[in-house]
């Protein structure tokens, strides 16, 4: 008979229930109703905003927000992934990371193998019928923008504003929407119907992209996503989806590079078939280039 494997049936670890049973008689009345309803409500609070909560719990987001900092999380997007973790949604990012890093040969061979495998896993994917199907419908839809908004947070935030900078080098309008908190409310603000919106984003649903697609359906802009979880709530609202895996397994750390990899796509299809726009673009971009650094700028810089 086979030996069944401790560690399928061993349960996740309750971080969220562990720090509250240690807290909660430290907790004022107020705090504790928070805390108390979140530990009863897991699932429905990973779909909620602190405003929401504090509806829930008759009290004011503020309130919410200091309950789930005296149980020592930095904030409530840290509580989500904790609670994620828990229920087996996502796996939190110092795990996945733990994870492969343990799984790895002591020597480079392990590395080079698990981050090439995962970008050949990628390419095969972006390159499957239904994924070219889906860039072609993208690019169709980008050609009709009158300018491209790209929404990324975290590690995404980077690709989006590099990619931002590849689509206005050919001519076609753009910006960010790749902050947090206020700062990205000011960069929401900015969207118009006429825009398409591409969206990097994953499982979770966290407030900055419920918001952002939000705000997208509102104005009724068409929307682009790039995925890895076909299943999750941006899915639902997509016009295209472009699934992409991260790595080569779910509980494994992601490699950021492949949703690059079809973001140019993007950038050079939509360059492609708008070539007029691109080349006016670019002479401009080099006739600027060469006044910059012919030897008169220079002297009246430095004068």
């Amino acid at each position: 008979m086979t030996e069944s494997n401790p560690k399928i049936s061993k349960k996740p670890y309750d971080l969220y229930g562990e720090r509250f049973h240690a807290n909660k008689h430290l907790l004022t009345p107020r705090l504790l109703k928070v805390a108390q309803h979140i530990h009863q409500h897991r699932s429905a609070v990973l779909d909620k905003t602190a405003l929401e909560i504090a509806i829930d719990t008759q009290t004011s987001d503020a309130t919410v927000i200091r309950a789930i900092q005296a149980l020592g999380f930095s904030g409530f997007r840290d509580l989500k992934i904790v609670i994620a973790e828990y229920l087996g949604v996502t796996r939190r990012s110092p795990a996945r990371v733990a994870v492969t890093v343990n799984e790895l040969s002591q020597d480079a061979r392990g590395s080079i193998d698990f981050v090439l495998d995962s970008y050949r896993i990628s390419c095969e994917m972006l390159a499957a019928p239904d994924n070219r199907q889906a860039i072609q419908q993208a690019i169709g839809l980008l050609q009709q923008a009158e300018r491209v908004a790209i929404f990324g947070i975290g590690a995404s935030a980077i690709l989006a504003d590099y990619t931002a900078r590849l689509f206005k080098r050919n001519g076609t309008p753009s910006y960010v929407l790749n902050r947090t908190g206020i700062s990205l409310s000011e960069q929401i603000a900015d969207m118009r119907h006429a825009d398409v919106l591409i969206m990097l984003v994953q499982s979770s649903a966290h407030p900055e992209g419920l918001v952002t697609l939000a705000e997208a359906q509102r104005l009724g802009m068409k929307i682009v996503l790039l995925t890895a979880t076909p299943d999750s709530i941006f899915a639902q609202h997509a016009d295209v989806m472009i699934e992409i895996p991260r790595s080569r397994s779910a509980d494994k750390m992601p490699v950021h590079a492949t949703p690059m990899i079809c973001l140019e796509i993007l950038v050079l299809g939509l360059a492609a078939a708008a070539p007029v726009a691109t080349m006016t673009s670019m002479s401009k971009l080099y006739e600027i280039s060469n006044a910059l650094t012919r030897p008169g700028a220079r002297k009246n810089k430095s004068s």
